[in-house]
């Protein structure tokens, strides 16, 4: 029988939570010890096959289109091409293979131990890691027991797969779809969220012919309406078809394509693909390493109960990122990583935010971070809104931009700001303000008095403060 080791504090999971948490706790004096399973690898999802490769692919995209067509700034029109086998070497050498190999860089300089392979929990107090991952592992790290004075959960998430949808051939999740061999003439998107309408809109770019399926009245649900209906005029100018209502009942596939079933009120109807991409949700990943086999507990989401630190039921395990409630976003799961590694250190740290801000990458970029009217409503705040058009912004109008607002939600009384959202250029760098000013409850006037540079996308930022103030300048 293997010797059981003792370890200091344990890190499951080497995503943005887990390898964050790992850097945070060897900083604050740990001896941290990190176990991966390589799949996706360190880095996680986000970086290997998420949040990272889709924002290179989308990038691309872009840089097809101004190459094609930019004659409103005097440039003649090219005959450009795009070489996508060059395109995803890019993307995976120089985008995801060099972010990756600097969190391994990161986790050595801070001496955190990894360890490669599967951790399988046992009971409270102890794990084993039973097998390696797909890459390159070393055989000595399996076979181990071990046991811990604080383990941290950080196990991320995955696709959800519908009925008569497996996952495999030319019906993909959003990790095939960003490792395509080829762009395909006609794609098919399954769910018109976050990243089912990123990836629709990358590829439309790209060349293809995009149909989104979404099974609500509308894409991008929890987004304004007004914000959604910028974003879907830009869609329909790229040709991307948007079907709503519409339910997936069955897919068939030959070795050139697939064909979909669905159904909008009442009557089935078929369309055929290259590539189906299903993108409907995305699941925590609680159920698959003997989580079962402990005392933690957890909601009906199948998501890990915490308190504000990430404290589990169970004295000296946490939990972290997307298993555990609140939107399944990075930058969400780094600051509930550095929460948990501090308060292990006796930090008086807690993840006490206001909002979190959530960015979508389509054309044009959507950001909202705090509160929407009707939220603020069932919360029994009263609110007023100010909005200003990026069509009267220098900045916006010289980027040929134009399309889109930035509204600032603040209370009627003391004018306190509980929530901000934009639909428009540059949306996604703004949003870091936005949250800046929201959890740390700025007053209108304080934005107001924040003189921003001109000429910049985020001035629109203070013009809708001169509007909240009564002083409107620009508009």
């Amino acid at each position: 029988m293997a010797e059981v080791e003792q370890k200091d504090t344990v890190v499951v999971g080497g995503g943005p939570g887990g390898y964050v948490a790992a850097i945070r706790a060897s900083e604050l004096g740990q001896k941290v010890t990190l176990i991966e399973k390589g799949d996706p690898g360190l880095g996680g999802v986000c970086l290997n096959v998420g949040c990272v490769p889709s924002k290179a692919l989308i990038a691309a995209g872009h840089r097809l289109q101004e190459a094609k067509d930019s004659s409103t700034y005097g440039v003649s029109k090219t005959d450009a091409t795009i070489d996508f086998k060059k395109t995803q070497e890019w993307k995976d050498k120089k985008v995801v293979d060099r972010m990756t190999r600097g969190v391994e860089m990161l986790l050595k300089k801070h001496k955190v131990e990894i360890i490669n392979g599967e951790a399988i929990l046992d009971n409270d107090h102890q794990l084993r890691v039973i097998k390696p991952g797909p890459k390159q592992f070393m055989d000595n790290d399996t076979g181990r027991t071990i046991t811990w004075k604080n383990l941290i959960l950080a196990t991320g998430s995955r696709p959800v797969e519908i009925p008569h949808f497996k996952f495999e051939g030319r019906v993909i999740d959003s990790t095939g779809c960003l490792n395509l061999p080829e762009i395909p003439k006609e794609l098919i998107v399954i769910g018109g969220g976050y990243i089912g309408s990123e990836l629709a809109g990358a590829y439309a770019n790209l060349g293809s012919h995009v149909t989104i399926l979404e099974g609500l009245p509308s894409i991008l649900n929890g987004f304004d309406d007004d914000m959604v209906k910028v974003v879907e005029k830009n869609m329909k100018k790229k040709g991307i078809d948007i079907i709503t209502g519409a339910m997936a009942k069955n897919s068939e596939q030959d070795d050139s394509s697939v064909t979909v079933t669905y159904e909008v009120d009442g009557k089935e109807q078929t369309i055929k693909a290259d590539y189906c991409m299903v993108s409907v949700g995305r699941k925590p990943n609680t159920d698959n390493f003997g989580l079962d086999m402990t005392s933690v507990e957890f909601n009906d989401h199948h998501q890990v109960i915490v308190d504000r630190q990430g404290r589990t039921n169970v004295d000296g395990i946490w939990a972290i990122g997307d298993i555990v409630p609140g939107p399944a976003l990075a930058h969400k799961a780094f600051f509930e990583a550095k929460t948990a590694a501090g308060a292990i250190a006796g930090k008086n740290t807690a993840n006490d935010w206001v909002g979190v801000p959530a960015v979508c990458f389509t054309d044009p970029e959507m950001a909202e971070v705090g509160l929407n009217k009707e939220q603020a409503k069932e919360k029994g705040i009263e609110v007023a809104t100010a909005q200003f058009p990026f069509a009267g912004n220098a900045r916006a109008v010289s980027l040929d931009s134009p399309d889109g607002f930035v509204r600032l939600i603040y209370t009627k009384d003391e004018k306190n700001v509980v929530g901000a959202q934009i639909v428009g250029p540059g949306a996604s760098d703004m949003a870091g303000e936005l949250s800046l000013i929201v959890n740390c409850g700025m007053n209108v006037e304080d934005v107001d008095l924040t003189i921003h540079p001109h000429p910049t996308l985020n001035e629109p930022i203070q013009e809708a403060a001169d509007i909240a103030m009564g002083f409107p300048t620009h508009i």
